[in-house]
């Protein structure tokens, strides 16, 4: 079965050495590991991915085991198998403002179109709490009175509630490095409004509409640290516009329609196992 290990914590020497001793001397093969030092916050961070012979030790006896370790090494370690349970995948859907992402995937869940379970919905803002309840979801707003998140509280929502996939649906904050290393492997996905890589940030529709551009677009992409990186792109989809359409028309049909199309095509992949991440790049996967 794959696993995906992620290990986060103050930098030291030897941090790996004992995860990696451990999951190779219970018979698993390591596909991938990415290990991130960052000398200027003393943080350590490493991801592994491995074959773990769920047939002699479980992926809960490994769990229990590489925590026990971690406490031993003042490290946060996570252990997530997508197959660990015979269920559907379950989703935590992150908003600020607009409503029509969490929307269309909440929608889509409820025809079968996407096979997955809305575990939990989370804003910096108040603003989509009315969809939450609408489809009975769990709400939590993470942010305090001007929108700024307490990612303490993120992470505790995640864990808790036994999350498979973190869906950034127009969550209009970047997430800090260390909460992509904790979910790093595939974990977080992202609605990016814009066609990536030419327009990365905040302001995709207004700064194509600058350059005189007459096709616009939305990326589903697997976060990684790098904020828009481009090789992480699941799914991306455009649409075009006649010469003269203003910015206003542009986005009100980039964002009402175009934006939770292309989320949940690029959600949909990756819950039907079409794609995943390997070694910071989506990989088709043939089943």
């Amino acid at each position: 079965m794959q696993v995906i290990i992620t290990a986060v914590g103050p930098d030291n020497k030897g941090l790996a050495d004992p995860i990696v001793h451990y999951v190779t001397a219970a018979g698993a093969n390591i596909y991938e590991i990415q290990m991130y030092d960052r000398d200027s916050e003393q943080l350590f961070a490493m991801m592994t991915r491995i074959d773990w012979p769920v047939e002699t030790v479980s992926v809960a006896e490994l769990r229990d085991h590489l925590q026990q370790i971690g406490t031993l090494r003042g490290l946060k370690i996570r252990v997530w198998a997508r197959d660990e349970y015979a269920r559907p995948p379950r989703l935590a859907i992150c908003t600020t403002f607009r409503h029509e992402p969490p929307l269309a995937i909440l929608r889509a869940i409820r025809d079968r179109r996407l096979r997955a379970e809305a575990a939990v919905m989370l804003g910096n803002r108040n603003s989509c709490r009315s969809v939450a309840e609408q489809f009975d979801v769990p709400w939590f707003n993470i942010g305090d009175s001007s929108g700024n998140p307490d990612y303490s509280q993120f992470e505790s929502i995640i864990d808790s509630h036994q999350i498979d996939y973190v869906v950034l649906a127009r969550y209009m904050r970047v997430l800090p490095a260390d909460i992509c290393w904790k979910f790093a492997g595939g974990r977080i996905i992202n609605l990016h409004h814009g066609l990536l890589p030419p327009f990365p940030g905040f302001r995709p529709y207004e700064d194509a509409f600058q350059h005189h551009m007459l096709c616009f677009g939305a990326t589903i992409h697997f976060i990684v640290p790098e904020l828009d990186a481009g090789n992480q792109i699941i799914h991306q989809s455009s649409f075009s516009v006649p010469p003269g359409t203003s910015l206003q028309s542009v986005k009100l049909q980039g964002e009402s329609d175009h934006e939770p199309n292309c989320l949940v095509e690029g959600l949909r992949r990756v819950l039907d196992r079409e794609v995943e991440l390997h070694f910071h790049r989506v990989i088709r996967i043939n089943r």
